[in-house]
């Protein structure tokens, strides 16, 4: 037996043909227990292509498969008072924001952006679920008086994505203030004569249920989401009694009729073309000259945002 030849060289050779794998290769679907492939999945929208699970999507993400071609451009954020209580539980709210920042990448719970949607100049603004529960604090006030503001400016309606699992904590009153404050925002587009549409997704509840996340022109929900006030669990230790199957999901919700529709997140982007160019009184879109979306498969670290759309001002809404 040769020692060099059977053992080191093959040896050798092994070390140096190993390729790194990357991790998460393979997703499970929460619903359906179906194990997708990272790029089958991203291809699909997140959506489980076994049962229709809609599962959980960054606001980066969405823009770039709603947006024409994927471009986008951001829309800045006054920043408010760092820590204004400055609260402590088991971490410092400070360092819990760090943490939070570095996870996701973003810089907090709402990403604001303006471009175009099948020629459809918009706002959009999105919730990131990811960052702290896309809980409610002064920041998620901000941009949506923000994105108000921007959108009565350019005459543009505002598409808004909620998801959220209600008021910061780490805020106290001061979260609790922008249930009113973005009420009010909200109001000046009604006086401005634009829509405001709200795609709810899971989960949509607490203070951002209770203001913003209910008062669109149209209310829009993807299948499956939770949407309520307080939680199921909690109604159940209150009344002592049994809710019925489904109970505020979105489907029981439309039922009920507290939602207008409840569309696939692969049919949304053709249903808002719709209903934004109806609403603000726009010749219907012709399908086959409609710029595509960017596929957002390429799972390569994304950039800070696309290219900003034409501008092109629409009209306001009859």
């Amino acid at each position: 037996m040769n020692w060099i030849s059977n053992y080191v060289r093959p040896r050798i050779n092994s070390i140096f043909s190993r390729r790194e794998v990357p991790e998460n290769l393979w997703t499970k679907c929460d619903s359906c227990g179906t194990m997708l492939f990272h790029r089958d999945l991203t291809d699909n929208l997140h959506v489980c292509s076994n049962c229709g699970h809609h599962m959980g999507i960054t606001p980066r993400k969405r823009f770039k498969a709603l947006f024409d071609g994927g471009m986008f451009a951001e829309i800045a954020v006054p920043d408010p008072v760092p820590d204004p209580l400055q609260f402590r539980d088991q971490k410092r709210y400070p360092d819990r924001l760090k943490a939070a920042q570095k996870s996701t990448g973003e810089k907090e719970a709402m990403l604001i952006a303006q471009g175009e949607i099948g020629r459809t100049p918009i706002v959009a603004v999105a919730q990131d679920f990811s960052f702290m529960a896309g809980s409610m604090g002064m920041f998620v006030g901000n941009a949506i008086i923000k994105a108000a503001e921007e959108a009565v400016k350019m005459r543009r309606p505002l598409v808004l994505f909620s998801a959220a699992g209600g008021a910061r904590m780490q805020e106290g009153i001061l979260s609790l203030m922008q249930m009113p404050r973005t009420t009010v925002a909200i109001q000046m587009l009604r006086e401005a004569n634009l829509p405001y549409i709200v795609v709810l997704t899971h989960p949509t509840t607490g203070g951002v249920t209770a203001s913003y996340a209910m008062l669109g022109d149209v209310q829009i929900a993807e299948p499956g989401a939770l949407i309520c006030f307080a939680g199921p669990r909690v109604i159940e230790q209150t009344i002592r009694e049994k809710l019925p199957e489904g109970f505020q999901r979105a489907e029981y919700l439309l039922e009920h009729g507290m939602l207008d529709r409840v569309t696939d997140r692969r049919k949304l982007r053709e249903e808002l073309i719709v209903m934004l160019r109806m609403m603000m009184d726009m010749p219907p879109a012709v399908w086959g000259e409609l710029p595509p979306p960017e596929s957002i498969a390429d799972e390569a670290p994304e950039e800070e945002g696309g290219e900003a759309a034409p501008g092109t001002e629409a009209p306001a809404r009859k």
